[in-house]
């Protein structure tokens, strides 16, 4: 009777068969989820349990923390956080604080203090520091009374502790004393170009630099370019930043006679870091010349320019996107509605850092204003605000949403001074951020000429609740 009564009710009731993706093996869902946005899986998690289960799993959220920020953020937090994946994602979506820590030196306890290994770094602003094969790499930049600096020192960044280095300073046949040059990262190796000696010539070679012997040596080379080929003329207070593996970009700057300069060239490297070839940027978005700008590495083949020294000694805060995609090289102007986000003022700014950090922000973080007032504040710009592709550009430009990119995150614990010329690098986590010297506020605050250059290396960490 009961087989009666339940055949009797399901008579003209259609019940409609499962939807195919019900039929796929949670393996193969796993594999799909990975291809798909955040947003998307989390709208996927919520039609039923099994699939809820699935799209919260930590294997899931590791493999999507891995996809999104890299295997070295992923080993990096594994070992300091309880955790799951899906919280840890979360909070490093919601970040809204950082924590300045000084860096002690190793010695610091060392009862002999005329040791040779107590020698420090002199202050300075205007030098480059890196993060390479482990090492931070400080390499000249300038000194009170105009004077440059040719020394190179490296310090050893251990993953268990990021607050205690020791300085060493390294043997090199160096590329000459400079200041106001770049340095960028390929692969495991250094990228120097131009700047200015202390006779005031501005510079145009090409340097590659390799650490050896466990940072007591750094091995630099000059590049080969071929003799009559095209390349950037001499400049100092420019930006640069690698664009693709062997690829680096140079903007802007201050030329020969102290003209600043608007143009952009691309070097592209050979497989073995011996020559490479110089081309200039041919776009129809004109770029304004500057200089004391960043650019900043966001994804394969883009780039983001921001803020610096215009012509009239106008500070800015504009934004720019180089994109080489599809051998189309072009600059995008990036307008930012800032309705909701009356702390926008302040970003105009000249002498900053811009770093990108775990989570696809750039960090941006002091610099000065117009009137040579030292910043201490910390920006962020999400980069996944920008599309990677499909920009629809108008007119050379497009306009986004600025409160959703921009966020002014919270100083928590050590504040250091405000500066600028500074140099910043982040670890290959991207979870802690190190700033060394720069210029700051001199003691007699009524002297807008009362400037005092620093030495101090500080350690900037996400704040993650981790």
């Amino acid at each position: 009777m009961t087989e009666i009564a339940s055949t009797s009710s399901g008579r003209g009731h259609h019940q409609s068969p499962p939807a195919p993706i019900m039929n796929l093996a949670d393996d193969h869902l796993f594999t799909v989820l990975l291809l798909l946005p955040v947003d998307s899986i989390l709208s996927f998690s919520a039609t039923c349990k099994r699939f809820r289960n699935l799209a919260c799993s930590d294997s899931l959220w590791e493999s999507l923390w891995r996809r999104e920020w890299g295997p070295s953020s992923a080993e990096s937090v594994k070992s300091s956080s309880s955790s799951t994946w899906m919280v840890m994602f979360k909070r490093v979506c919601k970040l809204d604080s950082v924590s300045c820590h000084r860096i002690s030196n190793l010695d610091d306890d060392d009862d002999d203090v005329s040791s040779s290994s107590l020698l420090l770094p002199l202050p300075r602003a205007s030098h480059s520091l890196n993060f390479v094969t482990d090492y931070l790499v400080l390499f000249g930049g300038g000194r009170e009374g105009g004077r440059h600096l040719d020394d190179t020192w490296t310090a050893y960044v251990g993953e268990s502790n990021h607050k205690t280095l020791k300085w060493k300073k390294a043997d090199s046949v160096t590329p000459g004393g400079r200041f106001g040059h770049t340095c960028v990262v390929i692969g495991d190796s250094l990228v120097l170009f131009g700047g200015i000696n202390d006779r005031g010539e501005r510079l145009n070679d090409t340097w590659i630099g390799r650490v050896g012997c466990h940072g007591k040596q750094l091995l630099w080379k000059l590049l080969s370019v071929v003799v009559g080929a095209p390349k950037p003329p001499p400049r100092g207070a420019h930006a640069a930043s690698c664009i693709s593996e062997k690829t680096m970009v140079v903007q802007g700057g201050i030329g020969l006679s102290g003209v600043r300069l608007g143009d952009t060239w691309i070097l592209e490297l050979s497989e073995d870091l011996n020559s490479g070839t110089w081309h200039e940027v041919v776009s129809s978005a004109l770029l304004p010349p500057r200089s004391g700008h960043t650019l900043t590495y966001i994804r394969e083949n883009q780039v983001v320019l921001f803020g610096g020294r215009g012509l009239g000694y106008d500070v800015l805060n504009d934004v720019w996107l180089l994109d080489t995609q599809e051998q189309c090289e072009r600059w995008i102007q990036i307008f930012y509605d800032f309705q909701d986000l009356e702390e926008s003022a302040s970003l105009p700014r000249v002498g900053h850092s811009a770093t990108l950090i775990l989570g696809g922000r750039i960090l941006i973080y002091g610099g000065e204003d117009t009137f040579r007032h030292k910043k201490d504040d910390f920006w962020a710009l999400d980069v996944k605000t920008i599309p990677s592709k499909g920009l629809q550009v108008d007119g050379g430009a497009v306009c986004l949403n600025g409160s959703k990119a921009w966020k002014r995150l919270d100083g928590v614990s050590y504040r250091p001074k405000g500066r600028s010329f500074h140099r910043a690098c982040a670890d290959s986590s991207g979870r802690y951020v190190y700033v060394f010297g720069g210029m700051v506020d001199g003691l007699n605050l009524a002297v807008t000429s009362s400037l005092r250059f620093e030495n101090e290396l500080f350690m900037v960490e996400l704040l993650l609740g981790l």
